[in-house]
């Protein structure tokens, strides 16, 4: 008995792109394309109905982007594998699309080996993300991490008065109130924020609370 073919959606809201990918994909005798949908809501639909081995899905789509429709396969427990397709500009995208548990990317510029590699791939419960937007990620990451370094560094210069003040500033603490709160004077706090600003290299603040509830700061 000859093995299953590959079955596979195509979720994109050009035309030219979803039928240039059905000849291209259909060329291969173990890979069928059994539907197509032009925005996120029919993606979702189709892929109730045809329940396919594997989507190919466009990030940028009308009504519910690529990103909306991966969260909905997973609350409704649509099992396809999904394979992004995405352009260098969506890179900010990707992370999102990691967290919420996309097996594969693509750029929609590749050649047909790579995407026809990664449905196969994916299709046998590898993840696949295309050499090219690997290197993207890493840089990205090298960012990220870069970043947070830079962040933990500034509150580790804190006092421990100053990280209290902090925390009463994110609180939305005027000097007064953290005065009172601290058994401190006013004038003492007043110091303390321009410290704190310094330290953090922010203006005012807003931006210091900001700051302290992206770092996810901990009262004491």
């Amino acid at each position: 008995m000859p093995n299953k073919g590959i079955d596979v959606m195509i979720a994109d809201d050009h035309v030219l792109m979803r039928e240039g990918l059905k000849q291209l994909l259909e060329l291969e005798t173990d890979i069928d394309v059994i539907a197509q949908a032009g925005d996120g809501e029919e993606a979702v639909e189709q892929a109730l109905e045809y329940t396919p081995d594997v989507v190919l899905l466009d990030i940028n789509m009308p009504k519910m982007n690529g990103i909306d429709v991966l969260r909905r396969f997973k609350d409704l427990g649509i099992k396809s594998k999904v394979i992004m397709l995405t352009i260098h500009e969506d890179r900010e995208y990707l992370f999102e699309t990691m967290k919420i548990g996309a097996n594969g990317y693509v750029l929609k510029d590749s050649d047909a080996d790579s995407l026809i590699k990664a449905i196969r791939g994916v299709n046998k419960g590898q993840t696949y993300i295309q050499p090219s937007i690997a290197s993207l990620l890493m840089e990205d990451m090298d960012k990220q991490d870069e970043e947070s370094n830079n962040e933990l560094l500034k509150i580790q210069s804190l006092t421990k008065r100053e990280y209290e003040v902090l925390t009463l500033i994110a609180e939305g603490l005027n000097n007064r109130d953290i005065a009172n709160r601290l058994y401190i004077s006013e004038k003492t706090v007043k110091n303390h924020v321009s410290s704190i600003l310094k330290k953090l290299e922010v203006n005012d603040r807003i931006q210091a609370a900001i700051f302290a509830f992206k770092t996810n700061i901990k009262k004491i």
